[in-house]
C-alpha cells in the first residue's frame, strides 16, 4: 500500500494498483483544485457507500412489483423508496427514477409524445439551451423539426414575445425550457401560458437547478410544466443519474418510454444513492446549503464584474456564471486551461451570439456548488475572482511560474474545507 492510500481503494489496490493509483491521484486533484464546473458537485459519503454497495449485482427489468426478473424483494423497496421521495420533494404526481442520465430521461421524453418527423421547441444551444432540446447535431435535431429561440443581446434574457410568435407559427408538440447555460431565473408561468396557448407539452428541464428548486433558492416548475426531466448530480448534490417527474396523466407513457422503450435492468446501486440524495435534500441544512449557493454566485458574480469580467446578463439569480472573455483579450479554452494549471476547474463555453466557434469559444462557465459543498461562503469569492484574474493574466503571458504560484496559494487555502469521501492518509 502506498503511503496515500486510502480506506476507499484498499481492496481495490490488492487487485488492480494501477487503477487505485489513478482513483487516488483523482481524490488528491479533486482535494487541491477549487471546483468551479457548474455541472459538477460532491456526494456525500453516505451517497457514496450507496453507490458502490452490492445492488449493482442485481438485474431488474420493469418496475416494482412487475419485474421480470425474481428476487427484487429489496430492490422494490428501494426503488419505491427513491420514488416516495422525489415526489415528497418536489411535490409531484409521479417520479421515475430508472433514467441513466439526463439525455436519456429527455429522449424518453420525446418517446413518449412525438413521432419522428414532429416539431419540437427548445431555446439554441449557443444560447445557453442543451444538446437534446432540438440542436442540430443531436438526434433530437435530426428525427425532429427543431424550432429555436434564445435571448435578446442587449441583455441576455429571454425574449417571451419571440417565443410566443415561434410557437404560434410552428405550433410544436412539446416546448423545452432550462438549459446548461442559463443563469437567470427561469419563468416557467410564462413558457406555461404559451404551451397552452398552442396545446403543446411543456417540458422543464431542470437538470442545473434541481437542487435549488428542492431547496427553496428557484422556483418550481410544478404547475406549470407537467413534464420535469432532471439530473440527480449537479445542484441536487446526488450521484450520477436522472429522473422524470410528471402529473398523473403522463405517468404510464413516460414509464414505458423508459422501459421498455429506452432501457433494460435499472441501475440498482445509483437508485439507492438517488434515494439517500433526496433523503439529503429534504432536510434544513440542504434549503441552508441551496442558498448558499445562490449567495456564492452572485458574491462571485459580483467581484468578477469589478476586475472588469463582462458577465451575460450581467449577473446570475443561482448557481450558473457565464462569462465572456473578449474584452480580457483571450479566449475561453486557452483561460480555462490555464486556470487549470492554477488550480481553478472550470469549462469554456459559448456565449449568446459568439463568432467563435465551440470549440474555441469566447466564453467560460462557472458555478459555485461544488465550493459551497466544501464550505466555502461569501467572504471567500473575492480570493477566487482575484485569483481568476491573475491566471488570466498569466495566461496572457505565458507565465507558468505564476500560474504554479496560484495553484500553490489555492491548495493551501483549501487545506481546511476537505472534500466528502477522500482523505490523504500520513
Amino acid at each position: 500500500m502506498t503511503e496515500s492510500l486510502t480506506d476507499l481503494t484498499t481492496h481495490l489496490a490488492e487487485v488492480d494498483p494501477d487503477v487505485a493509483r489513478l482513483v487516488e491521484a483523482e481524490g488528491q486533484r479533486q482535494s487541491e483544485k477549487i471546483r468551479l464546473i457548474a455541472s459538477e458537485n460532491y456526494v456525500s459519503q453516505a451517497v457514496l457507500d450507496a453507490s458502490g454497495t452490492l445492488l449493482t449485482n442485481k438485474y431488474s427489468e420493469g418496475y416494482s412489483g412487475k419485474r421480470y426478473y425474481e428476487g427484487q424483494q429489496m430492490i422494490d423497496q428501494i426503488e419505491t423508496l427513491a420514488i416516495e421521495r422525489a415526489e415528497s420533494l418536489f411535490g409531484v404526481e409521479h417520479a421515475n427514477v430508472q433514467p441513466y442520465s439526463g439525455s436519456p430521461a429527455n429522449l424518453a421524453v420525446y418517446l413518449a409524445f412525438c413521432e419522428p418527423g414532429d416539431t419540437i421547441m427548445g431555446m439554441g444551444l449557443p444560447a445557453g439551451g442543451h444538446l437534446t432540446h432540438g440542436w442540430g447535431v443531436s438526434a433530437t435535431g435530426k428525427w425532429f423539426k427543431p424550432v429555436r429561440y434564445g435571448v435578446r443581446k442587449e441583455d441576455g434574457r429571454t425574449d417571451f414575445d419571440e417565443v410566443r410568435e415561434l410557437a404560434l407559427k410552428e405550433r410544436p408538440k412539446i416546448i423545452w425550457c432550462g438549459g446548461t447555460a442559463i443563469p437567470r431565473t427561469i419563468e416557467f408561468d410564462k413558457f406555461g401560458e404559451i404551451a397552452a396557448e398552442i396545446d403543446a407539452i411543456l417540458v422543464a428541464d431542470i437538470a442545473h437547478i434541481a437542487g435549488l428548486v428542492a431547496g427553496g433558492a428557484h422556483p418550481t416548475p410544478v404547475g406549470h410544466a407537467p413534464v420535469i426531466t432532471t439530473t440527480t448530480h449537479k445542484t441536487l448534490r446526488g450521484p450520477r443519474g436522472a429522473m422524470i417527474m410528471s402529473t398523473e396523466e403522463h405517468a404510464k407513457a413516460l414509464d414505458r418510454a423508459v422501459f421498455p422503450g429506452l432501457q433494460g435492468g435499472p441501475h440498482n446501486h445509483t437508485t439507492a444513492a438517488i434515494a439517500v440524495a433526496l433523503a439529503e435534500a429534504s432536510t434544513p441544512d440542504f434549503r441552508e446549503y441551496a442558498a448558499q449557493i445562490v449567495a456564492n454566485a452572485r458574491a462571485l458574480a459580483g467581484a468578477m464584474m469589478e476586475r472588469g469580467f463582462d458577465l451575460v446578463s450581467g449577473g446570475t439569480d443561482n448557481h450558473l456564471i457565464l462569462c465572456d472573455l473578449t474584452s480580457k483579450d483571450i479566449g475561453g479554452k486557452p483561460a480555462a486551461q490555464a486556470m487549470d494549471r492554477a488550480g481553478i476547474e472550470l469549462n469554456y463555453n459559448s456565449v449568446p451570439f459568439d463568432p467563435r466557434k465551440p470549440f474555441d469559444p469566447s466564453g467560460i462557465r462557472i458555478g459555485t456548488s461544488a465550493a459551497t459543498t466544501r464550505g466555502l461562503t461569501e467572504t471567500h469569492m473575492n480570493d477566487i475572482a482575484r485569483w481568476m484574474d491573475e491566471a488570466i493574466s498569466a495566461a496572457k503571458t505565458d507565465d507558468e511560474d505564476e500560474l504554479a504560484r496560484i495553484a500553490a496559494g489555492i491548495k493551501e487555502f483549501l487545506e481546511p474545507f476537505p472534500i466528502p469521501g477522500w482523505s490523504q492518509s500520513v
